[in-house]
């Protein structure tokens, strides 16, 4: 857990699940600041707004966050802690059940729900917003609607519950990134991420990844983005166990870049492999 800080950077108003995962890696007394987008917290480490960022990567039943992967292929933040964090919808109103027509919330909290409305409310009108809590904030002023969002967003918002826990999964978790502009020191424990791009040929994803299985190092997780620039070709995400300044890991990642087009280290930082 980092300790000394001076200010945070984090998605969505107080309550969001972004904010949240930030008190639970940083001190209480850390000064927080609100984003409206993943952009934003990137670009507010970035600049030095702020000393930290917080931004969603992956939730367990949804998989990855497209935006956050696509932000580090363009920027030159480093990943230094990872943050893992129960995530538990809600369904929150001050209307009766009966008389909601629309839900507001945030894409993939609609997702972890799909089972939960095809069964309770499978004719509500759904409306995307930008994070839970904001859908909390725009439902406190609207009469028969409701937000999917957190219990500390009904107590901020003034909301009631009309129903609990409605994630269609109880194991509901979504890992977070602490980003900065600066490299931790080795630790006992390290995981590397790094995002790469391959040579256009057969056999190419097998070549890059070798290094790897010749060290001895896991792989474990890989994941692909599209190029934006050129259809059909991916930049490919891998989380690794090791810190880069192993030497075998570090090796490995030399040889990579022998084999790629384009490598880039976005971290090592602590790992905690019963997360």
């Amino acid at each position: 857990m980092i300790n000394k800080t001076k200010n945070v950077a984090y998605m969505g108003p107080p309550t969001s699940f972004s904010n949240q995962a930030a008190i639970q890696h940083f001190q209480q007394n850390t000064d927080f600041a609100s984003c409206e987008s993943i952009a934003d917290v990137f670009e507010s480490v970035e600049s030095g707004a702020v000393d930290f960022g917080v931004v969603p990567v992956e939730n367990s039943n949804e998989g990855m966050v497209s935006h956050t992967l696509d932000m580090f292929i363009k920027s030159d933040v480093k990943i230094v802690a990872e943050v893992f964090h129960d995530i538990h919808l809600n369904l929150l109103s001050n209307s009766k059940f009966e008389e909601i027509t629309t839900v507001y919330t945030i894409p993939i909290a609609f997702a972890q729900c799909k089972e939960w409305f095809r069964k309770n409310l499978p004719d509500v009108k759904h409306i995307d917003t930008y994070s839970t809590a904001h859908a909390a904030e725009i439902v406190s002023e609207r009469k028969n609607s409701a937000a999917v969002a957190s219990a500390l967003a009904s107590e901020m918002y003034g909301l009631k519950f009309l129903s609990r826990s409605i994630e269609d999964y109880a194991q509901n978790t979504t890992r977070f990134l602490v980003i900065s502009d600066k490299i931790l020191s080795s630790g006992a424990a390290s995981k590397t991420s790094l995002l790469f791009a391959i040579k256009d040929y057969a056999g190419a994803l097998y070549d890059a990844l070798k290094p790897f299985s010749e060290a001895n190092i896991n792989l474990s997780k890989i994941e692909s983005r599209p190029n934006k620039v050129q259809a059909w070709e991916y930049y490919f995400f891998v989380d690794l166990i090791g810190h880069i300044d192993n030497e075998n890991v570090y090796k490995a990642v030399k040889e990579l870049e022998e084999r790629c087009d384009f490598v880039k280290v976005l971290g090592s930082y602590p790992y905690n492999p019963s997360s």
